[in-house]
């Protein structure tokens, strides 16, 4: 049997931005990525503290070390600037394994969205 755990989570960044205009997906800035073990192109669930949107989109890279957090289509309609909001993914893992599965969660400094 498999199930469904979390996988990676960037517990409450802030958004530094909302495009409308591009084609979908959430920027993120590429220290985030890696210190998560996401990766770009990964389906990641975005939940917003602010306003307690639920919603799903992809990642794609953002430059490094800049902070950025932007939801990108659609998905600009869900958030603001400057709204708090946490970033999941998942994996389909076999029971036993995850069971002793352990995730990746960073905490980044809400106001910057850096990790020192």
């Amino acid at each position: 049997m498999q199930i469904q755990v979390i996988k990676s989570k960037i517990h409450r960044v802030k958004v530094t931005g909302a495009d409308l205009n591009y084609i979908g997906s959430i920027t993120i800035d590429e220290t985030l990525l890696e210190a998560s073990n996401i990766i770009e192109g990964e389906k990641v669930s975005i939940v917003n503290i602010n306003n307690g949107e639920r919603f799903e989109t992809y990642a794609i890279k953002g430059i490094k070390n800049s902070g950025e957090i932007t939801l990108n289509g659609p998905a600009a309609r869900k958030v603001q600037k400057d709204d708090i909001i946490i970033i999941i993914s998942y994996a389909t893992l076999e029971f036993e394994e995850a069971k002793t599965f352990k995730p990746w969660i960073i905490f980044p400094n809400e106001n910057d969205n850096s990790l020192t």
